[in-house]
């Protein structure tokens, strides 16, 4: 059974950063792809960044892109995103998905979910 804990959410100021990590469990990361997604109060969940199985090829959402970078470290089984020049629409529950399903070098949405961590901007 894979599990997913993500952790490294905190308030900051608009322009600042914060890593994200996230820290699989239960399968290789090499095996599946993952993402990274967000739900602010009242909105449904939207996809942010994905990396492809085997491959390693990044997608971004257009909202991010250029201030978020997704990556993974293999040894660690960790999957990271470092977001700068955060801005107050950044407000969001931060949730890591993975799918071990996936074919090689693409990514999907998985069954997969950790349970989320906050991060808030303020302006």
């Amino acid at each position: 059974q894979v599990q997913l804990v993500e952790s490294g959410g905190g308030s900051v100021q608009a322009g600042e950063s914060l890593r994200l990590s996230c820290v699989v469990s239960g399968g290789n990361i090499e095996t599946m792809s993952l993402g990274w997604y967000r739900q602010a109060p009242g909105k449904e969940r939207k996809w942010v960044a994905a990396v492809a199985r085997s491959s390693g090829a990044t997608y971004y959402a257009d909202s991010v892109k250029g201030r978020f970078t997704i990556s993974k470290d293999s040894a660690k089984n960790t999957l990271y995103l470092q977001m700068n020049n955060l801005e107050p629409e950044d407000t969001a529950l931060y949730y890591c998905n993975a799918d071990p399903t996936a074919s090689d070098y693409t990514w999907s949405r998985g069954e997969y979910w950790g349970q989320g961590t906050q991060v808030t901007v303020s302006s």
